[in-house]
């Protein structure tokens, strides 16, 4: 399953990667990914006016888009839009971050799920 990682260079800037999580064929029940070990997790609403400056994330978590879509800036300028069923594995708690803002001013609705 591909999703988008998204952590702290050797440069102090965050950036984007792409990466597959293997899945594993379990029959009629479909392909499964192994056990992640979590800490719990966290439902999230964020307003049509969301606009957050540079900032770490508080800690590695998935993070699930579940309705509306945020745009996520790193250090270099590069942006990326995550919308409904986009997956953020958020590891960039040290350096100087990255900026996100919500797009199309819609309420955004997602899942964090921070990891041990």
């Amino acid at each position: 399953m591909k999703i988008t990682r998204l952590y702290t260079g050797a440069d102090g800037e965050s950036h984007f990667e792409d990466i597959d999580i293997p899945l594993t064929d379990q029959g009629q029940i479909g392909r499964l990914s192994t056990l992640i070990p979590t800490m719990g997790v966290i439902l999230r609403e964020t307003g049509a006016d969301y606009d957050y400056d540079w900032h770490n994330a508080p800690r590695r978590q998935f993070i699930v888009m579940l309705e509306g879509t945020v745009e996520i800036e790193v250090g270099a300028g590069t942006t990326r839009r995550f919308g409904p069923g986009d997956i953020l594995l958020a590891e960039d708690t040290t350096g100087r971050g990255h900026r996100s803002r919500t797009v199309n001013q819609q309420v955004r609705r997602s899942i964090f799920i921070p990891l041990d």
